[in-house]
């Protein structure tokens, strides 16, 4: 049975490999919050493997995921035999994390293979909350924040993260036989769930574009309404915050510079873009100031 640090520093190895938009993130932290967000990632990581292992039915896929939340309730009564649920289960200990979040999380993984159809906007705000959300007030509870306020600003803002990975990943998601897109507004602009299945639809066509600018409009907007949770985080966890929040809302602005072109191409961040986030949010930390919501 591995140890808690034993335990951690396995979580670590898996978040320096695989966590390429958030490890920079996480090392701008204090070094106990830095080894829970590590364990949090590496749960999270290895809960979204279980349902996009393309070479396991999807039976077998929703065999394991319930076995992992069956794992995961053993954990939180005191087993400690698998080193990401060890750590991770010790994280939400030492944050007061309530366990439903985790629960919520498998839920909508789980969902992700029931082929699932969102006929509205209110239906892929469930998923969203369920996908994103319980993981961003999972993380402020890491971080430490102050009034409830900030828990609900936690939540729009994991929804913002959630509607930019979708609109990132329309092209990957189709190629499951996923489309997380309301039904009622893809009719809206002309647009069939189907077309998006087959690749029929163009980026370049001007009901793609449209549909796609309302999408970019309204993921924005969750931004820039979340904007005051930075100034209720711990001060020591600020920088990590707006790098996290910096990166995600930069790929959101790629996607709309890049004419919404995300039927040939995974649009995400440059290199030199990453380092001026990067930079930014070490001069932050080292002055200790209340960022800025990003530009």
């Amino acid at each position: 049975m591995p140890t808690v640090e034993e335990a951690y520093e396995h979580c670590r190895r898996i978040a320096k490999a695989r966590a390429r938009h958030f490890f920079y993130s996480f090392r701008l932290l204090p070094p106990l919050q830095r080894e829970s967000m590590c364990a949090i990632y590496a749960f999270t990581r290895h809960s979204d493997d279980i349902v996009d292992q393309a070479d396991l039915t999807v039976d077998s896929r929703r065999v394991a995921i319930r076995e992992w939340r069956n794992n995961l309730q053993r954990h939180f009564a005191g087993s400690r035999e698998d080193r990401v649920l060890a750590a991770f289960c010790h994280a939400c200990e030492r944050h007061a994390i309530p366990r439903s979040y985790s629960f919520d999380l498998l839920d909508g993984m789980e969902g992700d293979l029931s082929g699932q159809v969102f006929e509205n906007f209110e239906d892929l705000y469930s998923y969203c909350y369920r996908a994103a959300s319980v993981v961003g007030m999972t993380t402020i509870h890491v971080f430490g924040f102050e009034g409830r306020q900030a828990l609900t600003l936690a939540e729009r803002c994991g929804i913002a993260f959630q509607l930019t990975n979708i609109m990132r990943d329309i092209a990957a998601d189709a190629e499951m036989g996923r489309v997380y897109l309301p039904q009622c507004e893809l009719a809206e602009y002309g647009i069939s769930r189907d077309e998006l299945l087959s690749g029929s639809v163009r980026a370049g066509e001007d009901r793609f574009q449209k549909f796609m600018d309302f999408q970019y409009q309204r993921a924005d907007r969750f931004y820039r309404e979340s904007a005051a949770l930075l100034g209720m985080t711990s001060p020591p966890c600020r920088a990590a915050l707006w790098a996290m929040i910096a990166t995600y809302r930069g790929i959101l602005k790629r996607i709309r510079r890049a004419g919404f072109d995300v039927l040939s191409q995974e649009l995400g961040l440059s290199k030199p873009s990453k380092l001026g986030i990067a930079g930014h949010a070490l001069w932050l930390r080292a002055t200790g100031r209340v960022p800025s919501f990003p530009a």
